[in-house]
């Protein structure tokens, strides 16, 4: 496993990945198991942010309180598979702004095809968290982070609901510095 993939194998979202692969489940329960998917991954996507104290005034008297540290956030889901995950992330920081794009990999070339883009101007400030239902062969996604990287984001982590050991490998090798976060490594 590189160092740089993190497995979110928290027994409740095992559970409800079971769920979300069975081909019964109803469209109404996925997309409730995607959200609720998409918060669970979300604790071990933002577990690092940076906190700062500040002073506040409790019921019982004064005391010094931590607070998340003017990190700004910025989900990218992959459209439109990444949409269901990004409201289970917006549960964690309903502050977070949004960014979209538009990418699907082209059936005869296999190269990645963007057909749509719209994202905050300030990336460079910004942890940006894209966001896919799988990661493949990586090229979508490896073309997101590009794209990213190019508009200023500096700090870019990628989460997929279920990736492949080929796809986590092609986007280390083209972008070994964003972390990835998955909750399955299938065949």
């Amino acid at each position: 496993m590189p160092l740089n993939v993190t497995v979110v194998d928290h027994p409740l979202v095992t559970h409800k990945l079971s769920f979300l692969r069975d081909k019964t489940t109803h469209s109404s329960l996925f997309r409730a198991l995607m959200r609720e998917t998409g918060l669970l991954i979300g604790y071990e996507v933002l577990r690092d942010l940076p906190l700062e104290p500040r002073a506040i005034e409790t019921p019982m008297g004064p005391t010094e309180a931590q607070f998340l540290k003017g990190k700004k956030l910025v989900f990218v889901p992959i459209l439109r598979a990444g949409l269901a995950l990004t409201d289970g992330l917006l549960d964690l920081a309903p502050s977070a702004r949004v960014g979209h794009l538009g990418i699907y990999r082209d059936a005869v070339t296999h190269s990645a095809v963007e057909y749509f883009s719209k994202l905050p101007d300030d990336l460079g400030q910004r942890l940006a968290i894209v966001v896919a239902a799988t990661l493949a062969t990586g090229s979508t996604a490896a073309a997101a982070i590009t794209r990213l990287k190019e508009q200023g984001a500096r700090e870019i982590r990628l989460v997929a609901l279920i990736a492949v050991a080929e796809g986590i490998a092609a986007v280390s090798r083209q972008h070994p510095d964003v972390r990835i976060f998955t909750a399955a490594i299938d065949q």
